[in-house]
């Protein structure tokens, strides 16, 4: 392996990390629309919580759609990415697995909530016209917790 190779395995690898967090950025304010851009328009998302699906969205169409419907239910949205490992890579495709931390408020009934979320995303990308782009993510939630939030 050369230098120029290396150098540039870290530049895909940062190229992808900066994808993900566009994306959580991008929840945080629920830019949904902008979202939609980080994937392929056959891109493919399937939910899973303790094992179970829960829901799959095949297309950016309907990918946008479901996280707007999600994201309706909270008042505030925030992501915290952590560990984030490529597992494969190629001049136009990679694998990676990330895990993120999901915090999301609403009222119910007049008291404020909170849910968490300890998520493990496993994706694959496609390199588009240059640019790195989702095509699928498996969510798998692993930890979810709801509480009432002290005013």
């Amino acid at each position: 392996m050369t230098v120029a190779n290396t150098l540039e395995t870290i530049l895909e690898k940062q190229a992808l990390k900066e994808l993900v967090d566009t994306f959580a950025n991008l929840a945080d304010v629920k830019d949904v629309a902008a979202q939609g851009h980080l994937f392929t328009d056959d891109a493919k998302v399937v939910s899973h919580i303790k094992g179970q699906g829960t829901s799959e969205f095949i297309g950016k169409e309907a990918i946008v759609a479901g996280f707007s419907a999600f994201l309706a239910n909270f008042n505030d949205v925030y992501h915290a990415n952590g560990q984030f490992l490529v597992t494969d890579l190629t001049d136009t495709t990679a694998q990676a697995t990330h895990y993120c931390q999901v915090a999301l408020t609403s009222e119910q009934d007049g008291v404020a909530k909170m849910t968490k979320f300890y998520i493990r995303y496993e994706d694959q990308y496609v390199k588009v016209d240059n640019n790195w782009k989702i095509a699928q993510r498996t969510s798998h939630f692993l930890i979810v917790e709801n509480y009432d939030l002290a005013v």
